[in-house]
């Protein structure tokens, strides 16, 4: 998750492979906690639902329906769904949404909240590169915050195109390996604890992917990518090191961050992008 954009970032960026092997893993564990980190106003992953469905909801709710697709009723696998921030969008549009994380306490929280929200998805534990489902079980599957934290990602884009049907749609959003994806969030988000909120290797810039390396990873799979979109800071940038240093003295909690720091579409993809792309 990344909440801020800038435009004019320097040309002499360290260069990673998006599928280079490293000893290093995620730190996904954060995932796994004994509380409830999905729909507390006060935590970290709630601003998922504050400040970037915002943007990128509102664009795959557009897509949608400027491809004249079903809705109602249709399809749609949430891959990496953790406490079902997304999927729960996607349920009130009038999908049929199914989803699945390999966090039981993200799914578990999941399916509670929907069950109180009167919501019928259905939540699997289970993992991007394995999914337990046919070969085009669905109309739509969306991926998003996921793809810069597995291990392997052509082996997930592989598992969403089997299980998507032909012409079907996939949603994405990710983030680029730029310098100011390595400022903000590794440097500003995880080691400066004047300014940090996320854990140590929450997010590692190795495995940030640069949206020319994944389209080429799509077409591989034979998903097709149709669009990129920036998702960019809705409010004045320059504020973000004063908002975030609120919430670090503990005079703000992610409640006042997430009503501040939202996210829009934008032209900028230098730090998070949004896209999708159709089975051919």
């Amino acid at each position: 998750m990344a909440i801020f954009s800038m435009t004019h970032i320097p040309q002499n960026t360290p260069t990673f492979s998006a599928t280079q092997t490293t000893l290093l893993r995620t730190n996904n564990t954060v995932y796994d906690a004994d509380r409830d980190i999905w729909w507390d106003p006060d935590e970290l992953f709630f601003m998922l639902k504050t400040s970037v469905n915002p943007a990128r909801f509102t664009y795959f709710k557009r897509i949608l329906h400027a491809q004249g697709n079903a809705v109602r009723g249709a399809t749609l696998l949430d891959v990496g769904c953790g406490g079902g921030i997304l999927a729960e969008e996607f349920a009130e549009l009038g999908l049929t949404v199914t989803g699945i994380d390999p966090s039981a306490t993200a799914i578990a929280m999941a399916r509670r909240h929907a069950q109180r929200q009167a919501l019928p998805i259905d939540y699997y534990v289970g993992a991007g590169e394995k999914l337990p489902f046919a070969d085009a079980s669905f109309d739509y599957v969306s991926c998003c915050d996921v793809l810069e934290h597995v291990d392997d990602v052509n082996q997930v884009l592989s598992e969403i195109s089997r299980v998507l049907r032909p012409g079907g749609l996939f949603f994405y959003d990710t983030v680029n390996r730029t310098w100011l994806s390595w400022l903000f969030l590794i440097k500003l988000a995880q080691d400066w604890k004047r300014w940090a909120f996320m854990k140590p290797d929450q997010h590692l810039y190795e495995r940030f992917i640069k949206p020319t390396e994944l389209s080429r990873h799509l077409t591989a799979v034979g998903l097709i990518n149709q669009d990129v979109r920036g998702m960019v800071a809705d409010y004045n940038p320059l504020l973000t090191l004063h908002y975030l240093r609120n919430r670090a003295t503990g005079r703000w909690t992610f409640r006042h961050l997430g009503e501040r720091m939202k996210m829009r579409e934008g032209k900028d993809t230098s730090l998070c992008y949004m896209g999708w792309g159709r089975k051919e």
